[in-house]
């Protein structure tokens, strides 16, 4: 799906998978369930003990997809016959499957199902890798959609791991078998790490739960657990996850098209084997970090590289030379992808244009700007980090020219092309969009909207572009009615130019912050009299007083909200104005270290502790521990930090009183004590501020981003008043023209008097 939507809208090419859209879930509810299974090496034993503890009459099908040699006939099929009743078949191409009947893939061939159908041709190798489980479990999603099952087995390589996506994209349900089972745990590793894998059990777990599953209603049964056809009523069970959502995300839901909405709950039903919507809200209320999983489940990412290859050709032949023709050197391209998902749609399109420009003998600037709602899928396309398997589409000469290859595997975009994007979290139904833009790319997003969404969207496309500006849009959507404000360009593709109109089409933006729902906690009641003596409290404040660190508590500003003990060992107050801006306080030799330690606190929101920093006071020099702990109050959002101060044993600054057996050396190793231990606590404070300078610097390109959106936005408001007031203008030329007419009708009257 890419979600740049609105706060009801968080669909996105991220929730897309563009495979498998919502008529084909409609027709999948009538199908039985297909399970396919990836294996590899070790996958025979792991497959074998799942058969024997899988039941034959589960109304299921099975499609072994294991790595089999091509230069010899298969006997899978006679060795897995002995283990299960279960009717074995090496597949052939044209077979339809049926339930309670297992299919084996043959040696050197690759098997997609269609309709039911099982296809076979030639393998063929992906990024030099054969990946048969990824292919089947993508056509599998697209013919099954909430009723396909995914399994990885047991294997020495990644295959399988991006066909999840497309799985649990369309509703199905994906299995890992457990590392301490799998006698090559690289393919179950893999497909674990994606974070698309549901449960991660040995083989005879699996086949339990395929059993449980098989019962299921949601897999079993043709009628939908819940029905969202209309809005919610206050009060009732699906208004409530509503409001758990919006509550904590700041998204709002009940305007998303309920097809989806209803398969994403029933999904997560189904995951804690719940059968009432009821038990799930209330699942919800007791499991806060269940409402973020849902969230994010609904704005899952199916997305690749150059989808639909046709249309960047329709790009480069149509578009782009429509775009530069009256565009100067100095005038910049603007492109707005709407929607981004994890990026490769923006790099797509990026890359495209780099290419389009190659021969021009000038090239203007580039501008695009990428939006999602999803924070999860900007931080990702921010990093531009790939697997080789997300890179099939791209041509080895794209890669390249526009691609680092990394180390450890996978592909990076280069930093030529990532600095021409600006990535930024966009609520597309309530915040303010982009500006004189000549493409709007906003693909497979549109159908996971409800009308009244779609309502407020695409005049918000038409104000953006300029009046030669194009709207790309995805293969399944349209304009729908609004065709009056665009151009059909490519039927196919979706591509149109924007309709120059005489009446201004009307829209507003309503904030997306919405109040973040608090519950009430009660007070406790003291039942103990305000002047009645507490021991315990007593005694735990002086053991607190007596051992507990020193510490102060600052907000994110860095101002000091609390002190907590003695502090001026650490801290003291400067002469002049007073501030008590923690880094303004701090005493000589902590400043660099504190930075980079609260830094890091601040980024990870995690404990971070620091050992062995130096600090200079009077004659001696001290050794102490640093540790920052973020908390959140519950009152607000923001976040504050204890900082925490713990003094080691003191060492005299003078070198002949460090210790009794330093008097006993000669001088010169003496000196070379005191040497060793400057250098290497200069080497400490180099490496904080080397620490601390990076995490500036990174911090700088985030602000730096986030001010470039935020100038767009302010431009953007700033025209839009700008037109408001030539209406308003010519309203008011209007009236006085009225005025004048009906002030010479009088005259005229007057006259003939």
């Amino acid at each position: 799906m890419t979600s740049n939507q609105a706060s009801e809208e968080p669909v996105s090419e991220s929730t897309a998978n563009e495979t498998f859209d919502i008529e084909q879930q409609d027709i999948a509810d009538a199908l039985f369930p297909i399970v396919g299974i990836a294996a590899s090496a070790g996958g025979l034993e792991a497959f074998t003990q799942l058969l024997k503890h899988l039941l034959t009459d589960t109304g299921m099908a099975f499609v072994l997809i294991q790595h089999l040699d091509p230069n010899h006939k298969s006997l899978l099929s006679e060795i897995l016959a002995i283990t299960t009743q279960m009717p074995v078949t090496e597949v052939q191409d044209g077979v339809t499957v049926e339930p309670n009947k297992i299919y084996i893939i043959p040696p050197n061939t690759k098997m997609i199902l269609s309709n039911g159908v099982l296809q076979l041709t030639p393998r063929e190798k992906v990024q030099g890798k054969y990946m048969p489980g990824d292919a089947f479990f993508t056509s599998l999603a697209a013919d099954r959609g909430h009723k396909a099952i995914a399994v990885v087995l047991s294997g020495s390589d990644g295959d399988g791991s991006l066909g999840l996506k497309a799985i649990k994209a369309a509703g199905g349900v994906t299995f890992a078998q457990c590392e301490n089972t799998a006698q090559f745990d690289s393919m179950p590793n893999r497909a674990v790490a994606t974070g698309n894998v549901d449960f991660v059990l040995p083989p005879e777990k699996i086949a339990e739960e395929l059993a449980n599953l098989s019962r299921n209603p949601f897999i079993s049964g043709s009628l939908p657990l819940i029905a969202v056809e209309k809005l919610p009523e206050q009060g009732d069970a699906l208004a409530t996850i509503f409001v758990l959502l919006r509550s904590q995300t700041g998204v709002d839901f009940s305007h998303y098209k309920p097809n989806t909405l209803e398969r994403r709950i029933q999904r997560r039903m189904l995951l804690y084997k719940l059968e009432r919507l009821e038990d799930y809200t209330e699942y919800l209320q007791n499991n806060p970090s269940e409402v973020k999983a849902l969230y994010e489940e609904i704005l899952i990412h199916v997305t690749h590289f150059f989808r639909d290859p046709e249309a960047f050709e329709v790009l480069k032949e149509r578009v782009f030379p429509t775009i530069i023709q009256n565009k100067s050197a100095e005038l910049p391209i603007r492109i707005w992808v709407a929607g981004c998902s994890t990026g490769e749609e923006v790099y797509s399109i990026a890359i495209s244009l780099l290419e389009f420009l190659s021969d021009k003998v000038t090239s203007p600037p580039i501008q695009i700007f990428a939006t999602d709602i999803s924070e999860i899928a900007i931080e990702k396309a921010r990093t531009g980090i790939y697997a080789e398997n997300q890179m099939v589409e791209v041509s080895p000469e794209s890669r390249r020219r526009f691609f680092n290859a990394l180390e450890g595997g996978g592909y990076q975009i280069s930093k030529a092309v990532r600095e021409l994007c600006v990535f930024a979290r966009q609520d597309l139904g309530s915040d303010p969009p982009f500006s004189n833009l000549d493409l709007v790319s906003c693909r497979n997003v549109l159908i996971y909207l409800g009308e009244t969404l779609q309502k407020r969207i695409l005049p918000i496309f038409h104000y953006s572009l300029n009046p030669t500006g194009f709207l790309l849009l995805g293969t399944s959507e349209s304009t729908g009615k609004y065709s009056d404000l665009f151009t059909l360009i490519d039927k196919k593709y979706k591509i149109y130019s924007k309709k120059l109109t005489g009446i201004r089409p009307t829209f507003s933006f309503i904030t997306s912050n919405y109040p973040i729902v608090k519950v009430d906690e009660s007070k406790p009641t003291d039942e103990n009299p305000s002047d009645e003596f507490d021991l315990e409290k007593k005694t735990d404040q002086l053991i607190l007083n007596r051992y507990a660190p020193v510490g102060v508590v600052i907000n994110d500003k860095m101002e000091v909200l609390q002190f907590r003990g003695e502090i001026d060992l650490y801290l003291k107050l400067l002469p002049g104005k007073p501030s008590l801006n923690l880094f303004k306080m701090v005493r000589q030799g902590l400043l660099m270290e504190l930075r980079a330690t609260i830094y890091q606190a601040q980024r990870q929101k995690i404990l971070v502790r620091r050992e062995g920093l130096r600090i200079e006071s009077d004659e001696l020099s001290k050794i102490i521990n640093l540790e920052v702990i973020p908390f959140n109050p519950g009152t607000d959002e923001e976040f504050y930090f204890l900082v925490l101060f713990e003094q080691a044993p003191p060492t005299v600054k003078n070198v002949n009183t460090v210790n009794p057996e330093s008097l006993e050396q000669p001088d010169s190793e003496r000196e070379n004590v005191r040497l060793r231990l400057e250098i290497a606590t200069a080497i400490q404070k180099q490496a904080a501020t080397q620490e601390y300078l990076q995490a500036v610097i990174q911090e700088q390109e985030h602000i730096n981003q986030d001010l470039k959106v935020a100038n767009e936005e302010i431009l953007s408001s700033n025209e839009e008043l700008q037109s408001t007031n030539e209406e308003l203008e010519t309203a008011k030329e209007e009236i006085q023209a009225t005025n004048e007419g009906i002030g010479s009708k009088f005259r005229g009257r007057d006259l003939f008097r």
